[in-house]
């Protein structure tokens, strides 16, 4: 089909590399345009739903006191606070 199209194309070398450029080109922006948006109600990649239920047995929603105590949500093993690693060498 690429040696038909580069055949069919005028104007010698650089003709065909021109024309094929732009055939690229048309052929991208007929997707990015055209076809994409078309398609994108089909396709599920926005259908998040969430649900109360974690999914996993014996695990808690988060509901009727299941929650996880108010400490442990920011219980960082280092300091936020302040920059503790050494300046760089000088050998570097």
């Amino acid at each position: 089909m690429y040696a038909w199209i580069w055949r069919k194309l005028p104007l010698g070398v650089p003709g065909k590399l021109i024309g094929s450029l732009l055939l690229a080109t048309a052929t991208v922006a007929l997707l990015w345009y055209v076809v994409f948006p078309w398609a994108e109600p089909l396709l599920p990649f926005d259908d998040v739903q969430v649900t109360q239920d974690s999914g996993v047995p014996g695990g808690g929603s988060g509901v009727d006191g299941d929650a996880p105590p108010a400490g442990d949500e920011h219980d960082l093993p280092y300091d936020t606070e302040q920059n503790n690693t050494p300046p760089p060498s000088p050998s570097r």
